[in-house]
């Protein structure tokens, strides 16, 4: 029996250069049998060149609505808005599973085209963990903004336009220049900690000179009282990092920050978890998907008192998106070589199939 064939769709996202499939990981995929067609896409960090280099097939850029039935589109960020029947099977993050914004019209499409969606946050291996994840360089990325963003307040100013980096050592040195040379002095808080993301967000803060006591790092055992927690507005950055699979109580709400007046030290608020548009949304002061054009978005907290932004940004690791791609796509390289064979491919369906039928549901009542 041949192996299916991967149809990598180039990204519609503004801004958004990385790719579920890297030239090192199609090259892997091609020797295994598998077909290999990559949409051409100017914005992607690879070169069309690198991905022809190593045997793929290009096909025009934003085809994949005609390609063959039995191709599977693989791709990372959203599909561009569209009420049309979706009939191909899709591997993407569909951010649909947690009644977000337009759920169920997206799911809606996948059952009127009687497609199959394997949303990439949703594979896990047996023991619950995801197969693969952007975790550590969301963290990572995220912290720097909020670390940019701290310093343009503290100059008065509003942080700007963000681009891309060619990699980590330029992106830890504007950080630090945009300091004064260095973070020292700066103190943050990654709740979240003991995570992929969290790691990554303390990584960075080392790597911009924040002393070691001045990151405070809290996970499951400091948050289990439950907030609003007064500590989040000790500090000058707080970076949320945390999984949200449930309802929690909010870490930090609107009336605590204005009840703090002049007395507050949090200037930004990292949402790398981002669930902007979801009802349990443990940070409620905000109601907007931040871009790399705009970073932040203004917090009302009161007159007279000390800004306060948030930056929430659903593509953070596009900041580097070589070095993103290659992790993330070298993690989820072992479950496609087994696709769609594997526990994790037939448990996502079945999360498919659940997410569906609690869509339906909701649009029946």
């Amino acid at each position: 029996m041949s192996l299916p064939s991967l149809w990598l769709r180039c990204e519609t996202k503004a801004f958004e250069k990385r790719a579920a499939l890297t030239p090192t990981t199609a090259k892997r995929l091609l020797d295994a049998g598998f077909g290999i067609f990559v949409e051409r896409d100017q914005q992607r960090i690879f070169n069309d060149s690198e991905y022809e280099a190593v045997g793929c097939v290009m096909v025009d850029n934003n085809s994949w609505p005609t390609a063959p039935a039995d191709a599977t589109i693989l791709g990372l960020k959203e599909l561009e808005e569209s009420t049309d029947p979706l009939p191909h099977t899709h591997i993407y993050f569909g951010h649909c599973y947690k009644q977000q914004a337009g759920w169920t019209l997206l799911l809606s499409r996948f059952q009127r085209g009687n497609g199959t969606l394997y949303d990439l946050e949703f594979l896990t291996h047996p023991n619950g963990r995801r197969v693969a994840a952007f975790g550590f360089y969301a963290g990572y990325t995220g912290a720097a903004i909020g670390a940019l963003a701290f310093a343009a307040q503290r100059r008065g100013e509003k942080l700007g336009l963000l681009r891309p980096f060619q990699n980590e050592d330029e992106l830890v040195s504007t950080v630090k220049g945009q300091l004064g040379g260095s973070g020292r002095g700066v103190r943050a808080l990654v709740i979240g900690a003991l995570g992929r993301c969290g790691g990554g967000a303390i990584d960075l803060l080392r790597k911009i000179g924040l002393d070691e006591d001045d990151i405070v790092k809290w996970d499951m055992q400091e948050t289990a009282k439950g907030g609003p927690f007064p500590e989040i507005l000790d500090v000058d950055i707080f970076v949320n990092c945390i999984h949200l699979n449930s309802q929690i109580p909010s870490f930090v709400n609107r009336d605590q920050i204005i009840a703090s007046g002049v007395n507050r030290r949090l200037s930004v608020i990292v949402d790398v978890s981002c669930d902007t548009t979801n009802p349990f949304n443990p940070i409620p002061i905000y109601n907007i998907n931040t871009t790399l054009s705009h970073p932040t978005v203004p917090v009302d907290v009161g007159p007279g008192n000390p800004p306060l932004s948030v930056v929430s940004i659903d593509h953070l690791p596009t900041l580097l998106p070589r070095e993103a791609s290659e992790q993330f796509s070298a993690d989820l390289l072992p479950s496609l070589l087994e696709y769609p064979g594997s526990r994790v491919w037939s448990d996502a369906k079945s999360t498919f199939r659940e997410k569906m039928a609690e869509a339906s549901r909701v649009g029946a009542d």
